[in-house]
């Protein structure tokens, strides 16, 4: 029997949804921004530059390149190639036309000026009974979970390890994602009103084709009405943040680095 998703708007997913989201509501809050350059990163920019003119020997480690430049705050290639193991963990939003690391750095970009308004915005604190509620959805939810023994603790840290991670990591991440998701309902959301004929509309003009379509028997209106409501919701909340994301981006200086060039 066909089921009905629901939009499921987390930010594993702002920048995570399960169901129906644009790409840049997709995957923002699955990792910390990097620090600023003025707090560096594993190192500050100042280093950066120096060891670029040193050979590796002196460097004493591979020297983390700079991927771009957000207001100030650093967006590195560790980051970057994180943000692409992390995907193909948990691998919803993905836009199968564009380069996965293309995606990433713009999903790091995004989630960088986001993040960066968050201080403007009065803070809800997170507690750990919510982070250890959206891991223990995360193990139900992960294709990977399919061939791995997620349910036990011994099998979810080591399919974290084989993915690259570790638990305080996915912590760290789940926690953001409850920060930016609280952070964008009071944005957008609140201010958002959905209509009887606006709910109405998408199950005779959407919902009903999708299920004649697939030969099966579509719920009666009133039976998913509030979960018709949660997907126009969400469609305006990410049509409002795209727009948004797009003037920070105007507005704000986001510089991406070619390589080999110094950074400024």
């Amino acid at each position: 029997m066909t089921r009905f998703y629901p939009f499921r708007f987390d930010i594993a997913n702002c920048l995570l949804a399960v169901g129906i989201a644009s790409a840049s509501v997709q995957m923002l809050a699955q990792k910390p921004a990097p620090k600023s350059v003025e707090q560096g990163k594993s190192q500050t920019k100042e280093q950066v530059r120096a060891d670029a003119h040193k050979l590796p020997a002196e460097r004493g480690q591979v020297v983390d390149r700079i991927v771009a430049i957000v207001n100030g705050d650093l967006v590195l290639e560790s980051d970057v190639e994180e943000e692409e193991r992390f995907s193909k963990l948990y691998p919803y939003g993905e836009d199968e036309t564009k380069p996965p690391r293309e995606q990433a750095i713009t999903r790091l970009i995004d989630r960088t000026l986001v993040v960066q308004q968050l201080g403007g915005f009065p803070q809800v604190a997170i507690s750990d009974d919510e982070v250890n509620k959206e891991e223990a959805d995360l193990r139900k939810d992960l294709p990977a979970c399919a061939h791995a023994d997620c349910a036990s603790e011994a099998g979810w840290k080591k399919l974290l390890e084989q993915s690259g991670f570790t638990e305080e990591e996915l912590h760290d991440r789940l926690k953001l994602r409850a920060q930016v998701t609280h952070f964008i309902e009071q944005r957008f959301r609140s201010g958002i009103r959905i209509g009887d004929q606006q709910i109405e509309d998408y199950y005779n003009n959407t919902l009903l084709p999708q299920y004649a379509k697939q030969k099966a028997t579509a719920p009666p209106l009133d039976s998913i009405r509030d979960r018709i409501e949660e997907i126009l919701l969400q469609e305006q909340v990410s049509t409002l943040l795209d727009s948004w994301l797009k003037t920070l981006r105007d507005s704000g200086h986001v510089r991406m680095m070619q390589p080999n060039e110094e950074a400024p």
